[in-house]
């Protein structure tokens, strides 16, 4: 057995200890696009945002970030980012974290928005799959680079069934 087999994933509330990673992997993972430092991590995590890590034993190999503002039932969030070690990309990590924010948002009923790359398929897919749909087109969004980013929306969970309960 190889120690990537039985080293357990784990997604755990971010340590402030592994903000110095999460920068490394900005680094690697948007490296034309400003990627964030560790004081915009650490900004972040002051303003009592929802960060996660994504763990193989003591190894931070991905982050992700979600803000929630107002209350049910006009809570919306935003995912601020998702990041995964390009060594470990292709292995359901993204998938963990991202499905650790929507629980998040799910708790307060909120709409959840996202700014993903429209050249980036692979996520595109990822949130689908999550219930996300495409909803705007933000030219330019991501900078110095110039890539324009789709603008995808999700509905807290529930929130169709319970509008169509409603006779909405």
């Amino acid at each position: 057995m190889t120690d990537r087999a039985t080293t357990a994933l784990r997604v755990l509330k971010l340590r402030r200890s592994d903000l110095k990673r999460c920068a490394e992997l900005e680094q690697l993972l948007f490296p034309g696009d400003d990627p964030w430092s560790r004081a915009a991590f650490a900004a972040e995590l002051d303003q009592g945002h929802f960060y996660v890590g994504a763990y193989e034993g003591e190894q931070l190999i991905g982050y992700a970030g979600l803000a929630v503002a107002g209350r049910p039932p006009h809570a919306e969030a935003e995912v601020h980012t998702i990041g995964v070690d390009p060594a470990h990309q292709g292995r359901g990590v993204g998938k963990a974290m991202l499905r650790a924010l929507l629980a998040r948002a799910d708790e307060v009923r909120a709409t959840t928005f996202l700014e993903v790359r429209t050249d980036n398929e692979a996520a595109i897919a990822l949130y689908r799959a999550h219930g996300f749909e495409i909803v705007g087109l933000r030219r330019r969004y991501y900078q110095p680079s110039g890539a324009d980013a789709h603008t995808m929306r999700r509905p807290p969970l529930g929130a169709a069934a319970e509008t169509a309960e409603a006779g909405g």
